[in-house]
């Protein structure tokens, strides 16, 4: 895994060699060890290095192609068929230098052109800078597991793209990079809110509309497209989508091809050189990831590590309510007597929680999912940190050359399969299925309780949010003839895999490479995605139990003790000392007379907030963002405008 950047402008470019050394440098903590510039006269790419296979050891940007004019790619991500495609471009006569995975997306690139990308399976960000052709491509994975940020830049400041087909001045140069902070690096382009800005942050947040970068002018390359610039112009196209079509296999069929589908995912991302665990939380997803990577480890001769999540006096504090019914402790302590696995419980305390709200939005340049967040992204730093037994030796090409010394570089987690297949409770409840709205946001008054009136009315926030929500529905790929209730799932799956998911894969993707550890997520793998999408409903929670298909698929691998728990989501803190600690900063902001947040939040309002009993049973986003994850934003939002020098008032546009 890596962090990417790089400028391209059609036409010359005097010096990127010192603004692509500043972006890189930024991104520095994706790919502790290495970088490397390919600069050209049209601008440059640039890259770090965390390599978790052996043939991606190779130095970044790898450079093909014709001396005179060469192709070059800077890659963020890693293939899982790489040696099908290996062996099928050496079949027509390719030849390479390093087998690694850029070497095989540039060589296929060179050959077949933009739509050699389709042939590909993985979670990659990457782009070719082609001096032959004179364009630059950029392209993100189909599921979007790879972040890929850019925007135009001309002197005096940045300009907006039309999302389609437009034709731009030569002056704009394209800035792109794996992270907003790589862009922020680029000394000319600063971070600016509009009116949207903060319509996202407050009435949608932390979810963000596909393809905004949330600062003025900034774009996220959506899943599943590419975007071409050339002195043309710039074409953004989606190469890959969902289609819906009717279902013919048995339900018999459907169970054995959606174990095939599954295994064979977490076999192909079981592959790793270097140090390898799993992230057990004790619930089917996880327990699941890590019964057959267990397996895969087992035949190379090595146990597999498995890592568990907890917080200091959470079995004193928890109190079970219908979002998270049961702590996962006794149940990961069941799997791993069953797997036979080395075992690994990181604890989180109130303090450490709290202090790592900043980090979370450093790490995402954004606010974020509070404490749901922070406390992964301490997890993550304490994985990479940890030095597995039967590491590897000094003359190993993967010998640790940063801080911290050799721990684990690859996790894999359970993320994703409540999106796919259908696990949360909004795909069960009528009012949910029916409220043409964000069912993980439905009713927007938590948003209101701290925030000034005049605020409130400023950000429309009932009409932005009813806007955003139909624009997202129009977009779901529908079969003719399903009647309401099928359309009704069909949407609610769409706005999973396109918004909700998305949240999940930032938050995984971001609280891992802030470490340099690679997070790979099975259940997202695009085969999984395309076939479950047109499983009827009824085969995908028969009995009306919830993601009882993948159960099924599950059958002979888990104890049914574990196959069948009901889903607890990923742990937080219910330590009333945590809630004291963010009541505290709240309340210094309120006296801060420099406070950015101040602008926006009602002092009378905050105050009765903080005096009134907490409720964890009621979140105002997804299932574990109630009362005090609540105080955790809104701390986030403060630390982010005072980071990025943001002022309370937006530009328009």
């Amino acid at each position: 895994m890596s962090g990417i950047a790089g400028i391209y402008q059609p036409y010359a470019e005097p010096d990127a060699q010192r603004i692509l050394e500043r972006m890189v440098h930024s991104l520095h903590h994706r790919g502790p060890d290495g970088s490397g510039i390919w600069e050209t006269p049209q601008g440059g790419l640039a890259q770090t290095c965390r390599a978790v296979i052996r043939r991606n050891a190779g130095g970044p940007p790898i450079v093909k192609g014709r001396q005179e004019a060469p192709a070059a790619i800077t890659l963020d991500g890693e293939l899982y068929n790489a040696e099908e495609l290996l062996a099928e471009l050496r079949s027509i006569g390719c030849s390479f230098e390093t087998e690694s995975d850029a070497e095989i997306i540039l060589t296929g690139y060179l050959e077949y052109g933009p739509d050699f990308v389709r042939q590909l399976n993985g979670v990659f960000a990457f782009a070719i800078l082609d001096q032959a052709a004179g364009r630059l491509l950029l392209c993100r994975d189909r599921i979007g597991a790879k972040p890929l940020f850019y925007t135009f830049h001309s002197p005096g400041g940045t300009v907006s793209p039309e999302p389609k087909s437009a034709v731009l001045p030569d002056c704009r140069e394209l800035v792109f990079a794996s992270e907003i902070k790589g862009i922020f690096a680029h000394p000319e382009i600063k971070p600016e809110l509009t009116r949207q800005s903060l319509q996202e942050i407050f009435v949608l947040g932390p979810a963000r509309i596909p393809g905004s970068g949330v600062f003025r002018h900034i774009r996220e390359l959506l899943p599943g497209h590419m975007l071409l610039y050339s002195a043309d112009g710039c074409q953004d196209m989606g190469y890959w989508t969902l289609e819906s079509l009717p279902h013919a296999d048995s339900p018999e069929d459907t169970i054995e091809k959606t174990a095939f589908l599954v295994q064979d995912a977490i076999r192909r991302q079981s592959a790793s050189d270097a140090p390898l665990c799993s992230l057990l939380s004790g619930g089917l997803d996880s327990s699941l990831v890590s019964a057959v990577c267990a397996g895969e480890q087992k035949k190379k001769g090595k146990p597999l590590h498995t890592i568990s999540f907890e917080f200091a006096g959470n079995e004193q504090s928890f109190t079970a309510n219908p979002f998270q019914p049961s702590l996962d402790g006794p149940y990961a302590d069941q799997m791993v007597s069953f797997l036979g696995s080395r075992h690994h419980v990181f604890q989180c305390s109130s303090q450490t929680l709290a202090d790592c709200l900043s980090d979370s939005v450093l790490a995402h340049d954004l606010p974020a999912m509070a404490d749901v967040d922070a406390s992964l992204l301490h997890f993550c730093s304490m994985v990479s940190r940890t030095k597995p037994e039967d590491r590897f030796g000094s003359s190993d090409s993967f010998s640790d050359r940063s801080a911290g010394g050799c721990g684990f570089r690859t996790a894999l987690t359970g993320e994703c399969a409540d999106e796919i297949f259908g696990g949360y409770p909004w795909f069960f409840k009528k009012d949910c299925l029916s409220c043409r709205a964000f069912p993980w946001s439905m009713d927007l008054s938590p948003r209101k309780a701290l925030l000034k009136e005049d605020f409130i009315q400023e950000l429309q926030m009932e009409e932005f949010s009813q806007k955003v929500y139909e624009e997202a529905v129009s977009r779901t790929p529908l079969l003719p003839g399903e009647g309401p209730l099928l359309q009704q799932r069909r949407e609610m799956a769409w706005l999973n895999l396109t918004w909700f998911m998305q949240t999940l894969l930032n938050r995984m993707d971001r609280a891992a490479m802030r470490s340099g550890l690679t997070a790979r997520v099975p259940f997202a793998d695009y085969r999984i995605i395309e076939y479950l999408w047109n499983v009827p409903w009824e085969q995908k929670a028969s009995g009306n139990i919830p993601k009882n298909l993948l159960r099924q698929a599950a059958k002979g691998l888990l104890p049914d003790a574990i196959r069948c728990r009901r889903k607890s989501p990923y742990p937080k803190t219910y330590d009333k000392a945590y809630e004291a600690i963010l009541s505290d900063r709240i309340r210094e902001l309120l006296t801060d007379s420099h406070a950015p947040i101040r602008d926006y939040l009602d002092k009378q309002k905050v105050e009765a907030f903080l005096n009134s009993p907490s409720d964890y049973g009621a979140p105002w986003y997804g299932q574990l963002m109630a009362g005090p994850q609540l105080l955790a934003y809104i701390w986030q939002v403060n630390f982010w405008m005072e980071s990025f020098q943001l002022s309370g008032t937006a530009k328009d546009s």
